[in-house]
C-alpha cells in the first residue's frame, strides 16, 4: 500500500528551523523527521513512498539523491580514474516518489495532485511533522472492517499548562496538577488510510483537505475514527522539537517500533 506524506508546507511555527529547510528535514537526532516516518511504515512492511513536496523541495530530493552516499562508508580513490569504492550497503527496501506539489498549494490540492502516482488503490496518507506509535497494519484493518472511505487516527492532545482544580462557587483552587491527556478531546493525528474516490471530495490546489472534503465526507457517512491511546508528536514548535529529541537520545523513543 502506497504512503501519501505531506511535506510542503512552510513550517512557519517553527520558523527557528524551517527558514532554512523544510519542517520535514529538521532533524530528530541526526536524522529528518521524514526519515522517521517512514521507518515507521517500513517496519509495517509499506515502503512505497509519494512525498508532496512543496517549500525548499530541493533540500528533499538531494537528501534522498545522496541517501546511499549518507548511509554507507566510501573511500574515493581519485588516483585510480576517480573511483569511488562502497564499503557497506546500507539501504533501505523503500521506492520514493518526490512530486513538486506547488509552493502555496493547500493540503487538499497536493493530495490530488499526486492521483496519478496513486493509481486506483487504497492508500495511506499522513503529515511530515509527527511521528506515533501506532500499529499501522491494525489502522489498515480497521479500515478495511468499516468499509467506508476514509479512517484518520484520532488522539488525545494534553493541554501545554498545568491545571487547576478550582471549586465552582467559592472558586477556591484546591489543587494544581499536571496536565493530562484526558485534559484534551481527541484530534485528528493524521496516520489516515483513503480510498481512491476521496479524490472526488477535493477540488483543486486551493482545497483544505481537513475543512471542506472531510465535512463533506462526515455529512455523506463515509469517514471514522480510529482511537489511538499510546504515543503521538507533532512537531509544530520549537518546544516540541526539543521534547522530541530527549525522547531520542534517551534511547526510550516510544515511536521507533524497528
Amino acid at each position: 500500500m502506497k504512503v501519501v506524506i505531506l511535506a510542503g508546507g512552510f513550517g512557519t511555527r517553527i520558523s527557528e528551523e524551517s527558514h532554512l529547510k523544510p519542517k520535514p528535514m529538521i532533524e530528530i537526532g541526526d536524522r529528518p523527521i521524514l526519515w522517521h516516518i517512514m521507518k515507521e511504515y517500513s517496519h509495517y512492511g509499506h515502503n512505497e513512498f509519494i512525498i508532496c513536496c512543496g517549500y525548499k523541495q530541493h533540500m528533499i530530493k538531494e537528501y534522498f539523491a545522496d541517501y546511499y552516499l549518507y548511509n554507507s562508508d566510501v573511500t574515493f580513490d581519485f588516483g585510480h580514474d576517480n573511483n569511488m569504492i562502497v564499503h557497506n550497503n546500507v539501504s533501505e527496501p523503500w521506492r520514493v516518489t518526490l512530486v513538486d506539489t506547488g509552493l502555496n498549494t493547500m493540503t487538499g490540492g497536493r493530495i490530488k495532485r499526486v492521483k496519478e502516482y496513486i493509481g486506483n488503490e487504497t492508500f495511506l496518507m499522513t503529515y511530515g511533522d509527527g511521528v506515533a506509535d501506532i500499529d499501522i497494519n491494525k489502522l489498515v484493518a480497521f479500515h478495511e472492517k468499516t468499509g467506508q472511505l476514509a479512517t484518520l487516527t484520532a488522539v488525545h492532545v494534553g493541554q501545554r499548562f498545568g491545571v487547576l482544580d478550582i471549586d465552582k462557587n467559592s472558586l477556591d483552587i484546591h489543587a494544581f496538577r499536571e496536565k493530562s491527556n484526558a485534559d484534551g478531546s481527541r484530534i485528528s493525528a493524521g496516520y489516515m488510510v483513503l480510498e481512491p474516490e476521496v479524490m472526488d471530495y477535493i477540488e483543486g490546489d486551493s482545497t483544505v483537505f481537513e475543512k471542506d472534503p472531510l465535512e463533506r465526507l462526515c455529512a455523506d457517512g463515509q469517514i471514522n475514527a480510529y482511537k489511538h491511546n499510546g504515543f503521538w508528536q507533532c512537531m509544530d514548535t520549537q518546544r516540541e522539537k526539543e521534547k522530541l529529541e530527549e525522547l531520542w537520545a534517551s534511547g526510550k523513543a516510544p515511536w521507533k517500533v524497528w
